[in-house]
């Protein structure tokens, strides 16, 4: 008898339940840092929006209930019976019940002319529809057994609950679908029945986790949940999402930032490679006449406030390694010119009159928004910023050697060791790197991590420079990895967001330059620490330095890719 695989178990108040391609997700999680008592179906079309909210009911009122979660199927348990919610396709979910009843009710009461969902019965469809303001999208209850109790608030203006509650006739149970649609479609109808739906969907987790982890074992134990993880909070094109994409989140961090998408990206390459160059390419299909790439992306938004760091030459030079099948010299082309615009942004739009290196003009733009290597002034010309510089310009040479233009490929190459002795000459003192402000000329150090980024220029930095910065590195571990800011700081802030806690990107791109740079063992520590966090306390935006506790948004998928990146590495040399 073959043992059904249900994948891992795991919290709805950390993890939403979803579908791979689904714009939608069930949670608790309303908006940032809110947590409903109910479930709640919330859409991620014209931003985060809690549309629906599922009560289990008995007897009419509201029943308390245990919920559980795995990758296809989510149960409410209460004394009286259960209920089950599987997704059979991205916009539609089946729910079923025994014992207990379901009232489906709009999230917001209010209605106004510009807001809040109306509630209606379509005849054409014969189901139930709530249309909603904020999403611009249609929520359609169809019943596919039992009998519909009650639908308070149909057609009702103003204030008022809206919704309906379902029953079951006597001695069965009942079930419904949920769609979320445009503005109209043939009825529902489907001949799945709800077990084989439930089926499908573990199936389709259990294929990819085997694509994208096939190396997991017992010394990866979170590998499952790090792949659910990704695989849930990845949608179809829709809106400004050009392609298949991975958003950070389906909680509210909910967009394609110009940097998370790299280490998406690269933990998706070797076993969904089109999935993985997609990954890497959206932000790119946003790229503006100057040559900047899009601060982020979502659903009904693009966002040029800010940029982000160029750390892109160094992640496709590790994609292209990793893809199964080498990039064909069209795709290569594509890549070196967006690339190359993304670069001449930097050292045009970014470079004072007579500078030589470029600068940030905000500490968003360099991904660690409020880290205190900012904090004398904001526009600042940093060694982590002219080291992700290096590398890209050391990706164009390569890519220019690979598309026969050689002219281009020593021009690359001959700028990348001219920035490299530029950033040693200006902003190395002997001992660390320091930052120096672009309106005055000064220059500091700080006790924040980023001063000791260039630590990603790997085999290119003088060894001396790569020693001094690794001993440097030994003083931002914690148990559960590098501190953002040295906790003996006056400036650490458990919960300062760049001012303290662990974070996946810092982690990886340290690791990696760690290896590069030879220091192999420091390396080795780093990644053990850092899967360990994520194994011991999940795959949260960042974490307490000291207690390890997930901070802000729980279910973040660079920091699920991060671990996949870091335990394949470790598979693959234990397997050695």
């Amino acid at each position: 008898m073959t043992v059904a695989r249900t994948g891992p178990a795991f919290s709805l108040s950390d993890i939403p339940f979803s579908t791979y391609g689904s714009w939608f997700d069930v949670s608790p999680v309303v908006a940032e840092k809110t947590y409903a008592d109910d479930l709640h179906l919330v859409s991620h079309q014209n931003g985060m929006h809690a549309v629906l909210r599922l009560v289990p009911l008995s007897e009419s009122e509201r029943a308390e209930t245990d919920r559980q979660a795995t990758p296809g199927l989510l149960t409410w348990t209460g004394e009286a019976g259960r209920v089950d919610l599987a997704y059979e396709s991205p916009d539609t979910v089946r729910l079923r019940g025994s014992g207990l009843d379901i009232g489906v009710f709009a999230a917001a009461q209010a209605l106004t002319p510009f807001s809040g969902t109306y509630f209606f019965h379509d005849p054409a469809a014969d189901a139930h529809v709530f249309t909603s303001y904020e999403t611009g999208r249609r929520y359609r209850v169809t019943l596919l057994s039992g009998t519909i109790a009650a639908t308070p608030g149909d057609q009702t203006l103003g204030s008022a609950d809206r919704g309906l509650m379902v029953t079951a006739e006597a001695g069965g149970g009942w079930e419904i679908a949920i769609e979320e649609l445009d503005t109209a479609r043939p009825p529902y109808a489907s001949s799945a029945a709800f077990g084989e739906v439930v089926e499908s969907a573990r199936g389709a987790f259990a294929d990819f986790v085997d694509a994208v982890a096939p190396w997991r074992s017992a010394d990866t134990p979170a590998a499952e949940l790090a792949a659910y993880v990704v695989w849930s909070a990845t949608v179809r094109p829709a809106g400004l999402v050009t392609r298949p994409g991975v958003l950070m989140s389906k909680h509210w961090m909910d967009k394609v930032w110009s940097w998370d998408h790299c280490f998406n990206a690269l933990a998706l390459a070797p076993g969904c490679p089109e999935l993985g160059l997609d990954q890497f390419q959206l932000p790119f299909d946003h790229q503006d006449a100057s040559g900047a790439l899009p601060d982020s992306v979502t659903h009904s938004e693009v966002l040029h406030n800010f940029v982000k760091p160029p750390i892109h030459g160094w992640a496709f030079g590790h994609l292209r390694r990793r893809l199964p099948t080498p990039p064909s010299w069209a795709e290569l082309a594509e890549v070196y010119g967006r690339l190359e615009r993304w670069t001449h942004f930097w050292l045009t739009a970014r470079r004072a009159p007579g500078a030589e290196l470029p600068y940030y003009q905000h500490g968003n733009d360099s991904g660690w928004d409020n880290a205190t290597t900012f904090d004398p002034e904001r526009v600042v010309v940093t060694a982590d910023l002219a080291a992700f510089m290096i590398l890209q310009m050391h990706e164009l040479a390569s890519l220019a050697g690979e598309l026969d233009k050689r002219d281009d490929a020593r021009r690359w190459t001959r700028a990348a060791e001219e920035m490299q002795a530029t950033l040693l000459d200006q902003l190395w003192n002997g001992d660390r790197f320091v930052a120096r402000g672009v309106a005055t000329g000064d220059t500091w150090s700080t006790s924040s991590l980023l001063d000791l980024m260039p630590i990603v220029l790997g085999e290119h930095l003088p060894a001396e420079v790569g020693s001094t910065l690794a001993d440097h590195l030994k003083a931002h571990l914690t148990p559960y990895g590098l501190a953002t800011e040295l906790t003996t700081s006056p400036h650490y802030l458990p919960d300062g967001y760049w001012r303290g806690p662990i974070w996946a990107p810092a982690t990886v791109l340290i690791e990696d330059g760690l290896r590069r740079a030879g220091h192999q063992r420091l390396a080795d520590d780093i990644s053990a620490r850092f899967r360990t966090l994520c194994e011991t306390h999940g795959f949260a935006e960042n974490f307490d330095a000291v207690t390890g506790t997930g901070l802000r948004d729980r279910a973040y998928t660079w920091t699920a890719a991060s671990y996949l990146l870091l335990a394949e590495a470790h598979a693959h040399r234990e397997g050695r």
